[in-house]
């Protein structure tokens, strides 16, 4: 079953009016402690992991599976939200054989929709808060693997799309309360000069161009209810401040993986060689080993990690809440190829800083590779969680921010 697209009555439901930026501060007050004499967060100190049920494409290779006892225990482990980051041709009725056109972006899946509910619905039974991200959204995505039709930060149509599609989510929670829900827009964006092509050159996007972005989709969200909580990821794929929507009723979300030689050691898709990557400690100092592919000479170069460059990554965003923009978190922690003392005493100094500043976060990810179950690492020692492999010592780390 698909549901038809009227892009004309669209436009006319979403006209951009009123963006209810005092309500915005009235009803998201800050569950955190902040450091004395520093401005309260305007987003809750929301702790907890990101859920991939949905993170696939295609429903056939579908990751996750949370269950209720999933979510009970992150209740019972004292925390207060999810994040489901969204691949958008998930709930689509398409052919799958052959290429997205930009008419199939528009043909949901009611059924693929109900089952998004249905977890929606089983997380807000536990108490979470729930965050719907858009992590593959139409015309973007920080990672290739689906072909594109278009692009979100240059074509038209893409951008309609994007809205049609926070608009079906926005109608579906018209009447729930902030509180309890959320709308993060896209992941981690950048400028990619080819959107089917992992490896094509990748910038900043341009601050002007971000905005109307995130306007038009804050407009749509916002015509279901103008109490609606809109959250926009950092630019330069979440690492930094968007400047040019500070003035706007959106939260903004950074990264917990700095630097990626810890978070990413050895990940297929972060570096193009694995093979020669230094060792990864910290604190400490590492060295970058480069050859050159011409001359055969060696380079090296010295790098020092410490929590000092940690305050310093952290230092805009920190600013930033300062400024009375609401901040979160929303991805955070570490592949399982990087020794588990040296992640964990790395994410102690990552949590310690954002908890410190009244900033909360979202592990990447609950069960799996990043997660406190079954993260397949070979230096833990695991306990036997209800027939899961459960990583008591990331989730005490977790439990003590």
């Amino acid at each position: 079953m698909t549901t038809p697209f009227n892009r004309r009555a669209f436009i006319a439901s979403t006209a951009l009016a009123g963006l209810g930026l005092a309500a915005f501060g009235a009803t998201t007050a800050s569950t955190s402690t902040p450091a004395p004499n520093r401005q309260p967060n305007r987003l809750p100190r929301w702790r907890g992991f990101n859920l991939l049920d949905f993170f696939s494409p295609d429903p056939t290779h579908r990751r996750g599976g949370t269950t209720e006892d999933h979510l009970r225990w992150i209740a019972d482990w004292g925390f207060d939200f999810v994040r489901l980051p969204m691949a958008y041709p998930y709930y689509l009725d398409i052919d799958r054989t052959r290429n997205v056109t930009p008419e199939d972006v528009l043909r949901f899946d009611p059924r693929r929709v109900d089952e998004i509910d249905g977890l929606v619905s089983l997380a807000h039974k536990h108490g979470l808060h729930v965050s719907l991200n858009l992590h593959r959204a139409p015309g973007y995505c920080v990672n290739a693997g689906f072909h594109e039709p278009y692009n979100l930060w240059r074509d038209q149509e893409a951008l309609d799309a994007f809205c049609a599609h926070w608009s079906l989510w926005a109608k579906r929670y018209a009447g729930v309360s902030r509180e309890r829900i959320s709308f993060d827009l896209v992941n981690e964006p950048s400028m990619r000069e080819d959107m089917n092509d992992q490896h094509s050159a990748r910038s900043s996007v341009p601050g002007d161009v971000y905005r109307r972005v995130a306007l038009a989709a804050a407009g749509a969200i916002r015509a279901a209810n103008p109490a609606h909580l809109v959250i926009a990821d950092g630019n330069d794929v979440g690492t930094r401040v968007i400047p040019e929507i500070t003035d706007l009723d959106i939260g903004q979300s950074c990264r917990g993986y700095h630097p990626g030689i810890i978070s990413h050691y050895r990940a297929p898709w972060a570096f193009k060689d694995v093979s020669n990557l230094p060792e990864p400690r910290w604190p400490g100092q590492i060295e970058w080993r480069n050859v050159d592919a011409a001359t055969g000479q060696t380079s090296v170069r010295t790098e020092t990690l410490s929590r000092a460059m940690l305050e310093e990554f952290y230092q805009p965003w920190i600013a930033l809440k300062e400024q009375g923009v609401g901040v979160h978190c929303g991805e955070c922690g570490c592949w399982n190829k990087t020794p588990h003392e040296v992640f964990l005493a790395w994410f102690g100094d990552v949590l310690d800083i954002l908890t410190t500043n009244g900033i909360g976060y979202a592990l990447w990810q609950f069960d799996g590779d990043f997660g406190v179950l079954n993260s397949g690492r070979a230096d833990v020692v695991y306990e036997d969680w209800h027939g899961q492999k459960l990583d008591r010592k990331l989730l005490a780390l977790l439990q003590k921010y």
